[in-house]
């Protein structure tokens, strides 16, 4: 153990001699963690990308397991914890700097702006204009998937003598990218990976797979089969090159270690040891980011953990509730369930301060979210997310396989998993989407529905008549008119689409049951009741949603109040006062009177972090 650590210390003083002493250029290989950066299909690690651990600018280098600290590290600096309020997506933690992308698909950088890519990496220009659905930090590059699917990469393209063009990826479209010291790899639509940059080691291996993870040693995929596929350089301070069996929903490589999350949702960690960072502890997580000599863990309600190397105070997480954490060299970051980006750590650079979004409307779906912003943006979230969606509009509507989005010019789009979808022709005042069908106010208050199936249940076949709103259900839709009754057609089981007499100003159709909000202020709901979910509290409501098997509503008070199945946590919503609420299948979010966006529930395919990469299945948040 003392030869494994003299070793691994020997290449640690090298590399920090090259990168932080004199031109700042290294003369050895760039080690880092890598990134999960947003996979597509089943999940990513949440977003890790890092590099080489520096420790001070006096030359000392100083790493210490749990919470204690070691070495010098930066003299007279301490660890510093910030938040930027509004809106993000996702975050990356690299070396220098880090990244974070905003709800409009905007890409805000902070931290060094001579040695990575906050501003003017060694020449290479400023963090490029456009849209982008997710970004990966390295060690002097940074790159983002863009809205078509194409990367752009911006950053120091020249290192160490080699022409390796880092920053320089090939064309196509791609689901993710992972960026590194000098490699960079990214996942194509098809499901094979490609890499371009410098590196001694293998080529990535045939098949298909879901993420990528680029490190400091070694690179690291999940499959198609949800098994583990590592290749690169084998070291003997990194260890065993081979990942262990089982299955996995994603993996985050580190500096010299790496780390995966499988599908029991525990952790796995091989390779370097000797800071703890591979000795992850028991418990169930949602994702999990290998940092250089430290690890974190986003648990399922919602804190962080960190195991390892701790000497600036990158392990110690603030006590809050996160949606997404991302472990650098030696600083970390996460978003918070409101959209606030908060990192700790060492703020050298100034990589721990982060710079700001605000929804007008939020539309929780089967296993997405989607949101439009003040400014007529719309941005969604979860499986086969689209993040920004070219266009302005005025509402949007998350189904279960299908997406619609009424634009500023009373036109309606729509999306399915796989890309733009048939939509009706005309001018509309408002669309709601359920499960393979769709339906829309028309400005003469008639309902035009539409669907991308069968209508077997009669769903999409709307009655004659003047309507002031219409939700569309699984199977069945519900549609107030213009005298405050209530029009249900399509499937009636369990009585969902009988609908009761009286006054209404508002209906939400949800899977088997649907909910009412009557000019009184009550709520009244009809149709299955076997989790509680059409037994509202006695209270006053401005607004009600029915989900899959709960409902939420907006209390007159601006506080949300929730019935129903609970298994997720769907049902338990956060403090606050809130403008609107919308209830998924299994997930619920709400939009704040600030204009934040706040979710809850399960997060299997990221519905509830409010954009940016997947993460794992979750438990109540």
């Amino acid at each position: 153990m003392v030869k494994r650590i003299s070793v691994r210390m020997a290449v640690w003083l090298v590399l920090w001699a090259a990168a932080c002493g004199g031109s700042g250029r290294k003369s050895g290989p760039e080690v880092g963690p890598g990134g999960g950066a947003a996979p597509g299909g089943i999940s990513g690690s949440g977003g890790t990308q890092a590099t080489a651990g520096r420790s001070g600018e006096d030359g000392g280098i100083g790493v210490a397991s749990g919470g204690g600290s070691a070495g010098t590290g930066r003299s007279g600096l301490s660890p510093e914890t910030t938040s930027l309020a509004g809106t993000f997506v996702s975050v990356s933690a690299g070396r220098y700097a880090t990244c974070a992308v905003k709800t409009d698909g905007t890409i805000v950088c902070w931290g060094d702006d001579e040695n990575c890519c906050a501003a003017n990496g060694y020449g290479q220009g400023p963090v490029p204009a456009g849209n982008f659905t997710s970004v990966s930090v390295g060690l002097y590059h940074a790159c983002g998937v863009q809205l078509d699917g194409t990367i752009a990469c911006w950053g120091d393209d020249v290192r160490n003598g080699y022409d390796a063009g880092p920053s320089a990826p090939p064309a196509g479209a791609f689901s993710s990218v992972s960026a590194e010291g000098r490699e960079s790899c990214g996942v194509r639509m098809d499901g094979t990976i490609d890499c371009w940059g410098y590196r001694d080691g293998a080529a990535p291996p045939a098949g298909t797979f879901v993420s990528v993870s680029v490190g400091g040693l070694q690179i690291c995929g999940v499959k198609t089969d949800m098994t583990l596929a590592c290749w690169g350089t084998d070291s003997y301070y990194h260890g065993d090159a081979t990942p262990p069996a089982g299955s996995f929903t994603s993996v985050s490589v580190g500096g010299y270690h790496s780390c995966g999350l499988k599908t029991d949702r525990s952790i796995a960690c091989w390779g370097s040891n000797d800071f703890g960072e591979s000795t992850p502890p028991a418990g169930t997580f949602l994702s999990v980011s290998a940092g250089f000599a430290y690890t974190c863990g986003l648990k399922i309600d919602g804190t962080i953990t960190c195991w390892g190397g701790n000497s600036n105070g990158e392990g110690t997480p603030p006590v809050r509730t996160f949606v997404s954490v991302s472990a650098g060299s030696d600083h970390t970051c996460g978003v918070e369930t409101d959209g606030t980006v908060t990192c700790w750590g060492t703020n050298f650079y100034g990589q721990v301060t982060p710079h700001a979004g605000i929804f007008a409307s939020v539309s929780a779906g089967y296993n997405r979210t989607c949101g439009v912003q003040t400014d007529g943006i719309a941005t969604c979230w979860g499986f086969q997310q689209f993040g920004r969606v070219a266009g302005t509009f005025a509402a949007f509507s998350a189904g279960e396989d299908h997406t619609c989005g009424l634009k500023a010019d009373g036109t309606i789009a729509c999306w399915s998993d796989y890309g733009p979808d048939e939509a009706p022709a005309g001018m509309f005042a408002s669309v709601s989407v359920g499960g393979s069908h769709g339906c829309g106010l028309k400005p003469d208050g008639t309902v035009s529905c539409w669907n991308w199936h069968v209508n077997d249940a009669g769903q999409s076949t709307p009655p004659a008549g003047a309507f002031a709103s219409v939700s569309a259900g699984e199977l069945h839709t519900c549609g107030v008119k213009t005298d405050g009754s209530i029009v249900c057609w399509g499937d009636n089981n369990n009585g969902k689409a009988i609908a009761p007499a009286g006054i209404f100003s508002s209906v939400s159709a949800g899977c088997e049951h649907t909910c009412g909000v009557k000019t009184d202020g009550s709520v009244l709901c009809w149709g299955a009741n076997d989790s509680g979910q059409s037994a509202p509290p006695a209270s006053a409501f401005a607004s009600v949603s029915a989900g899959g098997t709960h409902t939420c509503g907006v209390k007159t008070d601006g506080s949300i109040a929730c019935w129903g199945d609970n298994q997720y946590g769907e049902a338990t919503p956060p403090a606050g006062t809130f403008a609107s609420v919308s209830a998924g299948y299994s997930h619920t979010c709400g939009v704040k009177t600030d204009g934040s966006v706040t979710c809850w529930g399960d997060n299997e395919y990221q519905q509830c972090t409010c954009g940016g990469s997947y993460v794992p299945p979750i438990s109540p948040i």
